[in-house]
């Protein structure tokens, strides 16, 4: 085994150190993106902030309530594709609400249903654990190849080298990094594989910003799990994400959806307590949608029990009230600029909460 001595580091590894600043005021800091894509002719402008294409967090109803933050929502693969476009046609919200596949033909096909139907090709989501065989790059080559205008988002990987090839040969737009960071996420407890995110997020963010096209579009980076609290979403930003996804984050609102607990109010009404969170490769999601798990793989997700939250509006309120004052303390009027303020120093951990 070769042994790679520099240390890599996580979230709660460092701390952004505060800097004068230009902003008289916090509200003055821009949260909005203004992105071109390396394949994709479409622009895209918002708050890169994306829920996550699990069941519980990708609905429905999670992408109406983001599309009003100008936020993204991925929805899960295994929503109705008549259903997914009735939904588009009556919001009118596809730059907000992308669709989600997997590897397999079945996938491909609710796509051509739902492009048929808005008469465009939607903004695609292509997720799967491991993106680091040939075959991966080769079906993400072929979902190009079929909607050559759609803004494609593939993962997930966490070095540089495999960046470069999905954004490269692949034909993906945006790519999805981290392994094993997420909070429903056993893949480093049942294999040992993964990459300490905030590092993965630099070098990765770095190998995709120097790939430019001939028209000067450059490839990017979705920093996908990791996220437990704003501050953690803040460093993302800092480490030169571009786009954020979070699940746990969000589960555990009104818009999620899933398996609810509930208590009696004292007027006799029922209300939300609790709901389950689980990987998507987790045992219970195998079992609800493909019958169980196949005797050759191990499960690598767990299922958490999420307090209610509220609305997702107010979890992203929170979000953004803590990305403008990270702005503000480092100096960065904008996002944007958040890269090119930040300045971080390594920590023993000193702020981190094992009950988070």
């Amino acid at each position: 085994m070769k042994i790679v001595d520099e240390i890599k580091l996580d979230f709660d590894d460092i701390l952004l150190v505060p800097a004068r600043s230009l902003a008289a005021s916090r509200k003055e800091v821009d949260l909005k993106r203004n992105f071109k894509f390396f394949h994709s002719p479409k622009e895209w402008h918002g708050l890169p902030v994306v829920a996550a294409n699990m069941d519980t967090t990708g609905t429905f109803n999670m992408g109406y309530a983001l599309a009003k933050h100008e936020a993204i929502t991925c929805l899960h693969k295994h929503n109705n594709s008549d259903r997914t476009v009735e939904y588009f046609k009556h919001y009118n919200i596809e730059s907000s609400v992308w669709a989600s596949i997997g590897m397999n033909q079945e996938d491909l096909n609710s796509l051509y249903v739902v492009r048929d139907g808005i008469h465009s090709d939607p903004n695609i989501c292509i997720d799967i654990a491991n993106g680091y065989t040939d075959r991966f790059v080769e079906w993400c080559a072929k979902v190009r190849s079929e909607f050559p205008d759609s803004i494609i988002m593939a993962g997930n990987v966490c070095t540089p080298e495999m960046v470069q090839e999905l954004v490269l040969h692949g034909g993906v737009d945006v790519v999805k990094i981290g392994i094993g960071p997420g909070s429903a996420c056993t893949t480093r407890l049942k294999t040992g594989v993964g990459y300490p995110q905030l590092s993965a997020i630099i070098e990765c963010s770095h190998a995709a910003h120097g790939l430019k096209s001939s028209e000067g579009r450059m490839g990017l980076v979705c920093a996908d799990g990791g996220c437990r609290v704003p501050a953690d979403v803040c460093k993302a930003f800092a480490a030169n994400a571009d786009f954020v996804m979070l699940g746990g984050m969000l589960a555990g609102t009104d818009e999620c959806e899933g398996d609810w607990e509930y208590d009696i109010s004292d007027d006799g009404k029922e209300i939300k307590t609790h709901m389950s969170f689980y990987g998507m490769s987790s045992e219970k999601a195998q079992d609800k949608y493909n019958g169980g798990m196949n005797s050759y793989v191990a499960s690598e997700g767990r299922t958490k029990i999420i307090p209610y939250k509220g609305s997702a509006d107010s979890v992203m309120s929170d979000i953004k009230g803590g990305l403008r004052s990270c702005c503000a303390y480092v100096g960065a009027t904008c996002l944007k600029d958040l890269p090119k303020c930040a300045k971080a120093i390594k920590v023993n951990r000193t702020h981190f909460d094992k009950s988070i």
